[in-house]
């Protein structure tokens, strides 16, 4: 490249002499950003979706191309965030396509080293019979007091921990549940709001 083509290339130059003063436009481009084009334009579909990261409920634009995702961001038609989005919402194309994702039950018995892949249908049957197995070893049905017996109705071996996810309704009903039907005492939310 001769000394004519670099000093046509230097952005000043183009400025002047493209009529972009300001450098906003074409004079602010490299070679190499002529030819970009976003990743949206060749999107086969946009799936309207709500941000699974926290309570807020963010409205996203998913653009998909060949089944895959290429692009999330913010809906602007969404009443809750107007077309914002946090870095964890506009990286959640991670959830679905990350190569590190786990996709099966994965398992790893007391003192082992290895972990083993498990059914969801057994592994939800192993946590149910735990649940149930310390909630029969650990109930509390009264309490001796100095003057009489208080009735208590709980067991104190486990607690929930809900993710911030969750919405009102499901709070509601997680309450409902380990409170009343379990006797569980430490019941939880984590919201990041």
């Amino acid at each position: 490249m001769g000394i004519r083509e670099l000093t046509a290339a230097w952005p000043v130059v183009r400025q002047l002499r493209d009529g972009d003063r300001l450098g906003l436009g074409r004079a602010a481009q490299s070679r190499q950003q002529v030819n970009l084009k976003p990743r949206t334009a060749e999107a086969d579909e946009v799936v309207k979706s709500i941000c699974p990261y926290c309570a807020v409920g963010c409205g996203q634009r998913i653009f998909v191309k060949d089944g895959e995702i290429t692009q999330i961001e913010g809906d602007p038609d969404s009443p809750i965030s107007r077309g914002r989005l946090c870095p964890k919402g506009a990286a959640s194309r991670n959830l679905v396509q990350s190569p590190m994702r786990e996709y099966k039950v994965k398992y790893r018995r007391p003192y082992s080293t290895e972990w083993e892949e498990l059914d969801l249908d057994a592994a939800m049957d192993m946590i149910a019979d735990r649940v149930i197995k310390t909630r029969d070893e650990t109930w509390e049905d009264k309490m001796q007091t100095e003057q009489d017996e208080a009735k208590l109705h709980r067991t104190q071996g486990f607690a929930h921990l809900g993710g911030a996810t969750l919405d009102n309704e499901e709070n509601y009903l997680i309450k409902k549940f380990f409170t009343g039907a379990m006797g569980a005492v430490q019941i939880e939310n984590q919201a990041r709001i």
